[in-house]
């Protein structure tokens, strides 16, 4: 073959969307009215903009994998891989008004962090995705350009414009490899 030979041209990859430190503030600040899902929800969006979870690990959190003496929280990541965050005042205290809601309700999944108000069960992911959108929405940010897992993007970029090294983000973000990381870099140069 003629082309056998030819070497392909690298395809430049976009840099990731993400929200502002301002943009991140009027997304919490929608979610904090008045809702009866508004403990729960605030703290899954506080954890997303505050730790850089995925998705599938914010969803497979267990009751038991936060450690209150310590402020971690253990999460299960890809590969089946435990790592450790450490928890900020603004998550501590979002998880404790979110556990005082959630511990009054009669659950059939008692082991699941995050539940859903209707069934009692484990949040799916579909169900954060939807209410991550919504409150974009509310928040008068455009919902089709962000997601659960730009608000991963946000707590990457937002970590390492405030100082954090790059490869503390490695392990907090849970990439096996620098390189992956290091995309945020280029985010922060190009501010």
């Amino acid at each position: 073959s003629p082309i056998k030979d030819l070497e392909t041209p690298s395809q430049r990859k976009s840099l990731p969307k993400y929200l502002t430190l301002e943009e991140s503030l009027q997304l919490l600040q929608a979610v904090d009215g008045p809702s009866p899902r508004k403990e729960r929800d605030y703290c899954i969006i506080t954890l997303l903009l505050n730790c850089g979870m995925r998705l599938s690990e914010l969803v497979g959190i267990k009751k038991g994998s936060i450690h209150w003496e310590d402020s971690t929280l253990v999460l299960l990541g890809k590969g089946n891989k435990e790592r450790m965050l450490f928890l900020n005042d603004a998550c501590q205290r979002a998880l404790e008004d979110w556990l005082t809601e959630r511990d009054s309700l009669t659950l059939v999944d008692q082991n699941a962090l995050f539940v859903t108000l209707q069934n009692r069960r484990r949040i799916s992911t579909a169900a954060v995705h939807k209410l991550v959108k919504k409150h974009l929405t509310a928040a008068g940010l455009d919902s089709t350009q962000y997601s659960s897992h730009k608000l991963r993007h946000t707590a990457a970029t937002l970590m390492l414009q405030n100082g954090v090294d790059v490869r503390t983000l490695q392990e907090v973000l849970g990439h096996d490899h620098l390189n992956t990381t290091q995309i945020y870099t280029h985010v922060d140069n190009e501010d």
